[in-house]
């Protein structure tokens, strides 16, 4: 019933840009937080960025004044902008819907990114 499913991903060179999407369906779009997280090979998933129901957003240090985090509640879906990719970016994205406490919480499929010469 309810969906998750993340795309956009590919392969880009050092110092390009992509955009991640995130459409969903059977939640109430409006009243969930939202995240992007990312899971390299041996690495444990880390939290990239983040949107509140109200539009708030926090970033991992590591890619701020590079990634933007943005929701379209009339859509029900997210994004994510990604620009100046480093190979370090290379991980697989997943998308994460938070209804926690009232609600539970949920997970895409997850979308590869891969930033390489």
């Amino acid at each position: 019933q309810v969906q998750l499913v993340e795309s956009g991903g590919g392969l880009v060179q050092p110092g390009g840009s992509l955009r991640l999407n995130c459409t969903t369906s059977g939640i109430i779009f409006r009243f969930y937080s939202m995240d992007w997280y990312r899971q390299a090979p041996g690495k444990q998933r880390e939290l990239v960025a983040s949107i509140s129901s109200g539009g708030n957003t926090n970033y991992v240090d590591s890619v701020k004044g590079r990634f933007t985090v943005s929701r379209d509640n009339g859509k029900n879906t997210l994004y994510l902008q990604m620009d100046s990719l480093k190979p370090e970016d290379t991980a697989v994205y997943y998308c994460h819907a938070d209804g926690r406490p009232r609600r539970r919480d949920y997970w895409g499929q997850g979308t590869q990114v891969t930033v390489s010469s």
